[in-house]
């Protein structure tokens, strides 16, 4: 040891402790601290919200709290990037006092052009507190349908049924038609030929429905009987037989697929027809050339 230390006098004693002392090893140092401090906090957050969420059922108080997390880690991570910065360029015998006082001067500048910044923090304050939208809602916004993958006091990102995502600024956001709120609805148009009897399909329905609830992998999606509303119009080779089915939230398209292929199975047994457009071609003969041709 004594040997080792000996050979190594110059590095241990003379290069090692000054190059620790170097600012910029000490700044990359506090950038480490400060990136491992950002990650705990997220770990630490992460395990609070899915412990308060492992003791409720409620999947809409669980999709609340998704969002609230995503809001709080975003807060979290800004505030902690703030201090980082600023205690960073201290420690490199940067005077932030002037950075602070031309920060807040510029902001009140900043602030009087800043009417779309502050139009997406409103908004976005407003669809998070008053839970219009949460993470993992199905969504329709400003013509854009897709599934809400993340929200903050921002921008609201969305993702279709092609994979693509969509970013919108809170402060564009008008009207937002959630279609997964506590409940939702699959709306079936069913046509049948004009020869059919509209009772006997309905009774046809209303067991198709009672079968689905009693025996389809999916039973516990539905929350409600088939709900019939009648005979909804006539169509060209068709009357339309129009139902819904209410079901758990976001559930209704995979429901009424299911559904749909009973209601096809159970009217090939019966033999109800279920019609396509046709069309009817009169053919009429010009009767002065068919008498010439005659003649």
């Amino acid at each position: 040891m004594k040997e080792f230390l000996e050979h190594h006098h110059d590095f241990i004693f003379d290069i090692l402790p000054s190059f620790m002392h170097n600012k910029w090893t000490i700044m990359v140092v506090n950038v480490l601290i400060f990136y491992a401090l950002i990650k705990v906090a997220n770990f630490f957050i992460d395990k609070f919200v899915d412990k308060i969420t492992s003791y409720k059922d409620d999947f809409e108080y669980k999709k609340q709290l998704i969002t609230l997390k995503s809001i709080v880690k975003s807060i979290t991570d800004t505030i902690l990037v703030i201090f980082a910065i600023m205690f960073i360029l201290n420690g490199l015998g940067v005077d932030i006092r002037p950075i602070l006082t031309a920060a807040g001067v510029l902001g009140v500048a900043v602030g009087f052009g800043a009417k779309r910044f502050f139009e997406d923090i409103i908004t976005g304050l407003s669809l998070i507190l008053e839970g219009q939208i949460r993470v993992g809602d199905y969504v329709d916004i400003s013509g854009h349908e897709g599934v809400v993958e993340k929200i903050d006091i921002k921008l609201v990102k969305i993702r279709d049924l092609q994979g693509r995502v969509h970013y919108i600024r809170n402060g564009m956001i008008d009207t937002v038609v959630n279609y997964t709120r506590e409940f939702s609805y699959y709306i079936f148009d069913i046509g049948i030929s004009y020869d059919e009897s509209v009772d006997k399909v309905i009774n046809v329905l209303k067991k198709i429905d009672e079968n689905f609830r009693e025996n389809s992998e999916l039973r516990h999606e539905v929350l409600a009987p088939l709900e019939i509303l009648g005979l909804d119009k006539f169509d060209d080779s068709a009357v339309v037989i129009r139902s819904r089915i209410k079901t758990k939230p976001i559930k209704q398209w995979a429901v009424g697929r299911a559904f749909n292929q009973e209601i096809k199975r159970t009217f090939d047994e019966l033999g109800i027809e279920i019609p396509f457009p046709q069309r009817t071609v009169h053919i009429v003969e010009d009767k002065e050339k068919f008498s010439d041709n005659a003649g």
